[in-house]
């Protein structure tokens, strides 16, 4: 919370002036179960409850399909599921007071398994377990979607995709002139539908637009051994964070732990066709961040494949042309 509130308050003193407000936040996508990555949901949960927040809020994660088939019947955690599991600390939370109820505003509690796409809503007001026919999708969003992806790590995990709607391309307005059209059938032209004119001839609406633009794509990996499949099946990513705990010399511990290393980040990164690179979660024992970058520019290979590393309190930018620009701070502004 501390890193957050720093935050805030230099994007406050930038020019133009820009928020960083959690009533705003309407989704955590919780990637596992692991504390350095779940701790402080608890009490972050519990300020908005005193910033007095009233907004819905989905927390969404992955479990495993046997935890999933005994919360819906209503069956304890298996032993055999991990310290780590999101069930366990969910039900934790819950008896600590992260009910809507408790906080004071909505709260919705979804687990799935990623690789058969169930889900489940836990309710801690009333105890009971939901299955739901999809994964829901943060209240409000129209023009973004929200997609697990499959990952490989010690406990169930996944990374997120956040990709925008496919957007029709720019409508002809020149050419609709040239021909005087009436309003209202530059109307119709622009909504998809052909417009036949008196003469007989049929216009078409596909010739009046641009070509379209297509889906802009973030991934957030969270820890996965590199080339995790629901990343590399993707066909195109504008902009792939992704963690890189180990260097090349420790290759057997990133595969033992099924992490990965710089070098396996861009491995995947190249299959999964992104064009922007950021470097993320390094070990402690890592203490020159130049070291995995140079690693990592160093088999791309002449690939079209920019690469970043993260720093706390990073800003990184994906604009409308698909462009990337990652602006780390210097102590008095952002420096791209």
């Amino acid at each position: 919370q501390t890193r957050y509130a720093e935050h805030r308050k230099r994007l406050k003193s930038q020019k133009p002036p820009s928020s960083l407000k959690a009533a705003k936040i309407d989704v955590v996508c919780l990637t596992h179960g692991h504390l350095d990555h779940t701790w402080g949901l608890l009490p972050w949960l519990q300020t908005m409850a005193l910033d007095r927040r009233t907004n819905p809020l989905l927390i969404i994660g992955p479990t495993s399909a046997e935890t999933l088939a005994a919360l819906i019947g209503g069956q304890p955690i298996p032993d055999t599921a991990p310290p780590a599991e999101l069930a366990r600390q969910m039900q934790s939370w819950h008896s600590l007071g992260a009910t809507s109820q408790g906080l004071g505003y909505e709260v919705r509690w979804i687990l799935g398994d990623v690789q058969s796409d169930s889900w489940v809503e836990l309710n801690p007001d009333t105890g009971e377990t939901s299955p739901l026919s999809v994964m829901p999708q943060p209240k409000g969003w129209k023009q973004v979607r929200l997609v697990p992806l499959s990952t490989e790590h010690s406990v169930p995990s996944c990374a997120w995709m956040f990709e925008s709607k496919e957007k029709s391309g720019k409508f002809n307005r020149m050419k609709a002139a040239e021909l005087r059209l009436t309003t209202e059938q530059q109307t119709e032209l622009g909504q998809g539908r052909d417009v036949s004119l008196p003469d007989g001839t049929v216009l078409e609406a596909s010739s009046f637009r641009g070509a379209s633009i297509r889906p802009r794509r973030v991934v957030v990996s969270g820890d996965t051994a590199e080339q995790a499949p629901g990343i590399v099946a993707l066909d195109g990513v504008d902009l792939l964070v992704h963690e890189a705990t180990f260097l090349e010399d420790t290759q057997d511990h990133a595969t033992e732990h099924l992490h990965s290393t710089a070098t396996g980040a861009v491995r995947t990164a190249l299959a999964c066709g992104a064009k922007h690179l950021v470097l993320t979660h390094f070990s402690a024992r890592i203490k020159d961040g130049s070291v995995p970058l140079a690693e990592a520019n160093g088999i791309i290979d002449g690939a079209q494949l920019d690469i970043t590393l993260a720093h706390d309190g990073d800003r990184v930018l994906l604009h409308d042309n698909g462009d990337v620009s990652h602006h780390t701070w210097t102590g008095n502004d952002w420096a791209a």
